[in-house]
């Protein structure tokens, strides 16, 4: 995530006071606004897999193929939007995608076949890619500029939105077809941005008085010595396991749900739901879970949590264990990511966040396909027992690590 467009100064309002005026809790609300949206509309999308996968025909291999899309699109999107960000502003490129996301997520439901479904996934990817890193990088420097932790409430924002989304998506799965349901969404997340965009459109108007360049997310590792390089690697391959376990359950635990266990589809989407209520409550009480056990036992003991939360959920053969399973996975992962990103950016500033969040998205776009692959080969099961398999991994890691960083002792 680079950091751009830096309101310290704007936020103070040039009076160089310890405290922000009441502009910078709007712009706060505004941003989490636009992180809810975006969970909203990515579960809304996720809930309709199963019947959208009907209606194209596709296989599971092919459904994973086609959801590759959402990986490539947002890909090449990640790689572009630093520079669109420090040309035009965080905040505003945070509004076109907001917009572009909206009309995106009604093309899935239009696609006749899993090629023309993946080409639409293209699309939807790339927006959904560059959102996300526009809005974080709005949120790391208002993070900067308030010089407060908040950095885990828009996450939670997320989350909440994706509870939101998985929990009306399943409450109207039965009485709307995928392209009613999805074009609803389109105008709802068109009506929150147009009222959403003028607060940071007007703060993108105050120019910074300090800005610091930034190169994009690949470059910026080069500054480091060598050992700072390979913490911060390892603290990004911490963030990639665990959200490979995020992407995972959000596209394919619907599925799981539906068509290994034989639930409803409103059942299937409250899996998710579920998902994402438990890792809005684990963010929400992230802060009081580092301050009493510090980063490193939040993090092996988040790891082991999802570990066994997900093995659980892959292999247990009545509906209501796996959803219990998808819940104390939710825990788990919760404040994994955070805290590995944090560390990151302890040990190397802004290049360190960059990197290390350049890794984890890209676990939570490339889980899914990887579990479609697995699918096809083995089972649907089998294949979501990487997630366990990788949360271990995450838990090792960060014990691994435990000296690392500005926080050898936590």
């Amino acid at each position: 995530m680079p950091q751009v467009n830096k309101l310290r100064t704007a936020l103070s309002g040039e009076r160089g006071g310890d405290t922000a005026p009441p502009s910078s809790a709007r712009l706060r609300a505004a941003l989490t606004v636009f992180f809810a949206l975006d969970g909203f509309l990515f579960a809304g999308w996720v809930v309709r897999i199963p019947a959208i996968k009907d209606r194209t025909g596709a296989s599971a291999s092919t459904l994973g193929l086609a959801l590759l899309g959402v990986s490539a699109g947002a890909v090449i999107t990640m790689m572009l939007t630093g520079r669109l960000c420090r040309r035009y502003g965080s905040h505003a490129v945070t509004v076109v995608c907001g917009v572009l996301l909206s009309l995106s997520i009604a093309l899935p439901a239009q696609a006749g076949s899993a090629l023309t479904l993946g080409l639409v996934l293209l699309v939807f990817g790339a927006a959904y890619g560059g959102l996300n890193v526009a809005m974080n990088s709005a949120a790391v420097d208002l993070v900067s500029a308030l010089r407060r932790p908040v950095m885990p409430s828009f996450h939670a924002a997320f989350s909440f939105g994706g509870m939101a989304g998985a929990g009306i998506g399943g409450l109207v799965a039965g009485s709307l077809s995928p392209p009613t349901h999805l074009f609803a969404l389109t105008g709802l997340g068109l009506l929150v941005t147009a009222a959403t965009a003028p607060v940071l459109l007007r703060s993108r108007s105050a120019a910074p008085a300090v800005e610091r360049p930034a190169a994009d997310a690949p470059e910026q590792p080069k500054g480091m010595g060598t050992h700072a390089r390979r913490i911060v690697v390892l603290f990004g391959v911490i963030a990639l396991c665990t959200a490979y376990g995020e992407g995972a359950l959000a596209e394919w635990g619907a599925l799981h749900l539906s068509h290994d266990l034989g639930a409803t589809p409103g059942l299937a989407a409250a899996g998710y739901s579920l998902f994402a209520l438990t890792m809005a409550i684990g963010r929400l009480t992230g802060t009081a879970l580092l301050e009493r056990f510090g980063q490193t036992r939040t993090l092996v003991a988040g790891g082991a949590m999802a570990a066994a939360g997900m093995l659980l959920g892959a292999l247990a053969p009545a509906v209501w264990l796996v959803l219990l399973g998808f819940a104390v996975t939710g825990l788990g992962l919760a404040n994994i990511f955070p805290v590995a990103v944090g560390r990151a950016g302890a040990l190397a500033g802004p290049s360190g966040v960059a990197a290390a969040s350049t890794l984890g998205y890209g676990g939570m776009l490339l889980g899914p396909p990887v579990i479609g692959f697995l699918a096809d080969w083995f089972s649907l099961p089998v294949a979501l027992t990487t997630v366990t398999l990788l949360a271990a991994t995450a838990a090792v890691l960060g014990w691994t690590a435990r000296n690392a960083g500005e926080h050898p002792n936590d």
